[in-house]
C-alpha cells in the first residue's frame, strides 16, 4: 500500500500533467471507487461508468485538491455527487392505474420522442466531425468504447494494452473530445 506522502508526490507529479502518476491514482483507487459504485448501482457497467466519470472530473480538478483530505476521500465524495447526478436523470414516467385491484404503477418511458430523434440524428453528425479531430488511436478508443460498446476488458484485448493504459487513454481522449466541442461552440 502506497503511503501518505508517496500518494502526496504522486498527486504533485500528476498536477505537473504527468501521465505516469494518473495512472498511478488510477490503479490504486479504481477499485475502492468501483467497490462504492457498485453498491449503489448493483450493475457492473454503470458502476464502471461512473467510475471512470469520477476519475476523469478527479483528473481535470486535480488542481482543486486540498492536501487537509485524503485523496481517497475526495474522490469517493466526487464518485457519490455524480452518482446523484446520474439518478436525478430526466426519465419520462407514466403512471399505470390498474382499476380492478386499484394499484398504480410508475412506467419508465426511456425511448427518444421523434424530436429528441432528429436531434439525436444532428448531433450525431457534429460529434463524428468532432471525433475525426482526434488522433487515430484516440478515435479507436472512442469508437470502441461508446458505439461499439466494449468494455475495459475488451478494449484491452482488442488494442493489446494494459487496461490501465486503455482506462487513462480513454480519459484523456474524452477530455480532448470535449475540447474540441466546446472550442466548437
Amino acid at each position: 500500500m502506497t503511503n501518505k506522502e508517496e500518494i502526496q508526490e504522486i498527486i504533485n507529479n500528476a498536477r505537473l500533467g504527468q501521465e505516469s502518476a494518473f495512472k498511478k491514482l488510477l490503479n490504486t483507487y479504481w477499485s475502492d471507487v468501483y467497490r462504492f459504485q457498485f453498491s449503489k448501482t448493483n450493475n457492473e457497467n454503470e458502476a464502471e461508468d461512473i467510475t471512470i466519470k469520477t476519475f476523469a472530473k478527479a483528473f481535470d480538478k486535480i488542481d482543486l485538491y486540498s492536501d487537509n483530505y485524503n485523496f481517497k476521500t475526495w474522490i469517493i465524495s466526487i464518485s457519490k455527487n455524480i452518482f446523484i447526478d446520474s439518478i436525478r436523470g430526466t426519465k419520462n414516467e407514466t403512471l399505470s392505474i390498474n382499476k380492478e385491484n386499484s394499484e398504480a404503477y410508475h412506467i419508465s418511458d426511456d425511448a427518444p420522442s421523434p424530436e429528441d430523434k432528429i436531434i439525436i440524428d444532428q448531433n450525431l453528425a457534429e460529434l463524428l466531425g468532432h471525433i475525426k479531430k482526434l488522433k487515430p488511436k484516440q478515435q479507436e478508443i472512442i469508437n470502441l468504447r461508446f458505439f461499439q460498446e466494449l468494455s475495459y476488458k475488451e478494449i484491452a484485448v482488442k488494442m493489446n494494452e494494459p487496461m490501465s493504459s486503455v482506462k487513462v487513454n480513454l480519459l484523456r481522449a474524452k477530455k480532448l473530445l470535449s475540447d474540441i466541442i466546446h472550442k466548437a461552440k
